[in-house]
């Protein structure tokens, strides 16, 4: 069996009487990031049918773009993770 760590364990946010409970963080953070790329190209490439705001779909592209560079960040995070040493257990 896999050992849970405290970076498991669900978020909760409450919503007035509802509430949001968040479960894989980095899952979740990857999925959003992926949603937000399609947007922002989705948007991007309607920019582009009209001269007046292919400047716009241009930087709505930059954005996606960018966000596909953080993609392998969000990916690498859930798999290391620092954690602070007690000086207590620091080795002279």
């Amino acid at each position: 069996m896999e050992k849970s760590t405290h970076l498991d364990n669900p978020v909760t946010l409450k919503i007035g009487h509802e509430k949001l409970i968040i479960r894989r963080r980095y899952e979740t953070l990857s999925i959003i990031n992926d949603f937000l790329i399609g947007v922002w190209f989705l948007i991007g490439s309607f920019c582009f049918l009209t001269e007046s705001l292919v400047i716009d779909g241009t930087w709505l592209f930059i954005i996606g773009s960018a966000q596909l560079l953080i993609r392998p960040g969000i990916r690498l995070a859930a798999h290391i993770h620092l954690h602070k040493i007690p000086a207590s257990q620091w080795e002279s």
